[in-house]
């Protein structure tokens, strides 16, 4: 009988670090902790937030202030409000064309490529046609190709084309997402059965119904998700429209502000950096109104296929 308890108590004794052991592996719910990823993640967001900070405290200086006081701290006079009023009125509301141009560009440009991409998308990912895998492999090498390296031979073609200096010669290039469409062939194949499409198919319902009235739901998130990457794309564009665009009139922001910029070294131009940098942060605040609106959109479509069942 003493041997027997005596064994029990040993079994229970080595039971005991095995259950704390198991109270300590990490969960989904309960992941491990890594101080180094924790230091790692800070410095990421020190890295992320300062120059956010910088722009919004310099956005409250005057000229003056910008030279005469610490980077991150305010100057002697709170402006913010006469540097938007400011920035809005100077040179008869320019800034006000250049953010409507902007908001052209990303309507059209931005907006339709994202329709594209959700057409190309779903077609790739439920259709079976001759040529697929060419093409697939064509919009994978697409997606490696900087948008840059395209930029002068665009240029080019149309310039013999005559619609250089015109809005088109931004709004075209920006109809093209190779990225946006393998985000959505990818998204498409995870998000929609095979098996509601073939019961749509069975119910009588043909292919631009099934389209818009089964699968366009079920590719919410993936929809918003290329629609933010397109957008920012499209809203943060300086390279071709500095070869595609003279005509100030037709400037984005990027352009207009650099313009903005380099005032200060030409002949006889004034230094408005106060107005720069007040415009940096007029520019930057509806992408982040967005990503702020829009992320529990954007964060579902990004992990979409990332688990295989």
């Amino acid at each position: 009988m003493t041997t027997l308890a005596t064994g029990r108590a040993s079994d229970a004794a080595a039971r005991r670090p095995a259950a704390r052991l198991r109270g300590r592996r990490p969960t989904v719910d309960r992941p491990r902790r890594s101080p180094l990823l924790t230091v790692l993640a800070a410095v990421v967001l020190v890295y992320s937030l300062v120059p956010l900070a910088w722009l919004l405290i310099n956005a409250t200086k005057t000229q003056e202030d910008l030279f005469s006081s610490f980077g991150l701290w305010f100057g002697s006079s709170f402006s913010l409000w006469d540097n938007i009023t400011t920035t809005l009125t100077y040179d008869d509301g320019v800034f006000v064309r250049w953010l409507l141009n902007t908001v052209l560009y990303v309507v059209v440009g931005a907006g339709g490529a994202t329709f594209l991409a959700v057409l190309g998308g779903y077609a790739l990912a439920k259709f079976d046609f001759p040529g697929k895998r060419g093409v697939l492999a064509v919009v994978i090498g697409a997606v490696a190709v900087p948008g840059t390296a395209l930029a002068v031979p665009t240029f080019l073609m149309f310039s013999q084309l005559g619609i250089t200096n015109t809005p088109w010669a931004v709004i075209i290039p920006s109809l093209i997402s190779p990225f946006g469409l393998y985000l959505m062939w990818t998204f498409a194949a995870e998000a929609v059965p095979g098996e509601l499409l073939e019961a749509a198919r069975i119910d009588g319902a043909g292919e631009f119904r099934t389209f818009f009235k089964v699968s366009l739901p079920l590719l919410g998130p993936g929809i918003v998700t290329v629609l933010l990457f397109t957008m920012v794309a499209t809203w943060n564009n300086y390279f071709l429209p500095l070869i595609m665009l003279r005509d100030s009139t037709w400037y984005p922001l990027t352009l207009g502000l650099n313009a903005w910029n380099a005032q200060a070294a030409t002949a006889g131009g004034e230094a408005i950096f106060n107005l720069v940098i007040t415009g940096s942060l007029l520019t930057i605040l509806p992408l982040v109104a967005a990503f702020l609106l829009l992320q529990r959109y954007w964060q579902s479509g990004l992990a979409a296929g990332s688990v295989k069942e």
